[in-house]
């Protein structure tokens, strides 16, 4: 793959509301490491090539969503939906509880936008498709917060209530206002688990606040969080204003381990070997991230720029724009994914590494072919289960980049806890 000296290398951080508030746009947005991570390619040829290659085909349908991905304080009546050169599909958007959200597609196919004004203080995601002249797909998903008084604060966590997760599943609660007493604020924060495993909490910034054991949550066991922020003050004059108690179930055991020197990634559940899957990582500009990364996000089909991380030709335009990735799950804040590709030769995976810095697994277009190993990876795989990248010439991943905090030891862990 050639270079460019306009990529981008040192992006800033992008401020994470974990739980569906990260920017997505597939392995296309720079990170708190400061380096992109990139959209699978696969061929002998240049990645330039490759990549004009994929794109090729693509839809012309462009999809824009009003806010942008990761927007916090938006406004209660400010959420659209809009297309160019193409027609709306479907428009999904619904609230972090679970509730969906009523929406009406425009007669003329090219707007959408909610019912009724949006919840105060609440984190929403939507997922748009659209449809070119040609009845090629094109895909777009967001989420972010609505805007809460001045002299309040909230706290959106992810996993969702209710929700069945992997071993590596923290509790991430991110804070719509800075926090300057953190040890009033997490005082009132409890996370406990069925198995009896120790839980401390871990402070990322003024904004963001992890909970995790020492080790990978008990399979089987349960997970309770108490948010006892009503009336507590996080700053002069601002009090919190919720009472939250949640639960999720932690499931089977599920560890993936991506060797990116060997190409291959073993699928381990329960201790048990399941499934062994030829991969393509990094390629050498661009290699993936070492260390332990947990799926954050799943997406069956969702669009991969990569101009929005700097990967730019000449004329500053992406490299690749594919509005149809199969089969992707996010692994870190600043773009990292393991999905499906569709465009490489099927001699690639297992023996090239070629990827802009995401783990590529063979695919189809459309994400409808079960029975392939980016389908089989998608369907077997949860929020929370965890890949660890091995044997990559890039560093470790930063424990704050996505929900990867198992990458910070136990004891520097507890020194970030206020309490």
């Amino acid at each position: 793959m050639r270079t460019n000296s306009k990529r981008r290398r040192g992006l800033a951080a992008v401020s994470a509301l974990l739980g569906g508030v990260l920017v997505l746009a597939g392995c296309n947005d720079g990170g708190s490491d400061g380096k992109p991570a990139g959209n699978g390619a696969a061929s002998g040829n240049s990645q330039a090539d490759v990549d004009a290659a994929a794109a090729k085909d693509t839809s012309k349908a462009r999809i824009a969503i009003t806010p942008k991905d990761g927007a916090t304080n938006v406004g209660l009546n400010s959420t659209t939906v809009t297309v160019s050169d193409g027609k709306l599909t479907k428009v999904e958007m619904k609230s972090s509880e679970g509730g969906a959200v009523s929406g009406k597609i425009s007669a003329d196919g090219k707007s959408w936008k909610p019912e009724a004004a949006l919840k105060r203080s609440a984190k929403y995601s939507l997922s748009a498709t659209a449809t070119d002249d040609a009845g090629r797909e094109a895909h777009e998903n967001a989420s972010f917060t609505t805007v809460s008084p001045e002299n309040s604060f909230v706290g959106s966590f992810t996993p969702e209530d209710g929700s069945k997760v992997g071993v590596g599943m923290p509790v991430s609660i991110t804070f719509n206002k800075p926090i300057k007493d953190k040890k009033a604020v997490q005082s009132a924060i409890t996370v406990s688990s069925s198995s009896g495993q120790e839980v401390v909490g871990h402070w990322f910034s003024a904004q963001r606040l992890d909970f995790r054991p020492e080790q990978y949550w008990q399979a089987n066991s349960t997970v309770t969080l108490k948010m006892k922020l009503e009336g507590v003050q996080s700053a002069p004059g601002v009090v919190g204003v919720q009472d939250r108690t949640a639960t999720f179930k932690i499931d089977r055991s599920q560890v993936s381990v991506v060797d990116a020197k060997t190409k291959k990634m073993t699928v381990t559940r329960d201790g048990q070997v399941v499934k062994t899957i030829p991969i393509s990582a990094g390629a050498p500009a661009n290699p993936t991230y070492n260390g332990q990364m947990v799926i954050s996000e799943k997406f069956k089909e969702t669009r991969m720029n990569g101009a929005t991380v700097g990967f730019t030709d000449d004329d500053g335009k992406g490299e690749y724009d594919i509005k149809d990735v199969p089969h992707a799950m996010r692994l870190s804040t600043s773009g990292t994914f393991i999905h499906g590709n569709y465009w490489g030769s099927d001699s690639v995976f297992g023996n090239v590494n070629t990827s802009h810095g995401c783990v590529g697994l063979n695919d189809v277009k459309g994400a409808g072919d079960p029975n392939q190993p980016a389908a089989w990876f998608f369907d077997n795989s949860l929020i929370g289960d965890v890949v660890t990248v091995t044997n990559s010439p890039d560093k470790t991943i930063k424990p704050d980049n996505g929900l990867n905090g198992w990458n910070m030891d136990w004891a520097a862990w507890k020194a970030g806890s206020a309490v």
